[in-house]
């Protein structure tokens, strides 16, 4: 008896730590944070991931990936699928359109959206 204990706190505590991953992932994503952003990368040689964010946009849950690369201006922006695992978009954004899209961000954040 004395043997099962330690073996029934480890699986406890196992157990404890699987759950507690589980709830850092939205409701219905099947892929994580971590294998999204690999495949991001993937995507864009030399990059480094300067903001990633799980967001539902179009009706599809997508975790979202600003690269930047070094001497390049502007951030490659990485779209990947939270269900599947797929990049669904890929697209640069110049210095310019960057700040044009926080501005919005900015503004559909403080109407609510």
């Amino acid at each position: 008896m004395k043997r099962l204990i330690p073996i029934l706190v480890l699986l406890v505590a196992t157990a404890s730590v699987a759950g507690a991953a589980t709830m850092h992932r939205h409701a219905g994503a099947k892929v994580s944070l971590a294998a999204a952003r690999s495949t991001a990368l993937a995507r864009v040689p030399n990059g480094t991931v300067q903001t990633g964010e799980l967001e539902r946009e179009h009706g599809k849950l997508i975790y979202s990936f600003d690269i930047a690369v070094a001497g390049k201006p502007g951030i490659e922006e990485v779209q990947v699928n939270a269900r599947t695992g797929k990049v669904i978009a890929q697209s640069h954004e110049t210095p310019k359109g960057e700040a044009r899209e926080k501005v919005q961000e900015k503004a559909e954040t403080k109407a609510g959206h």
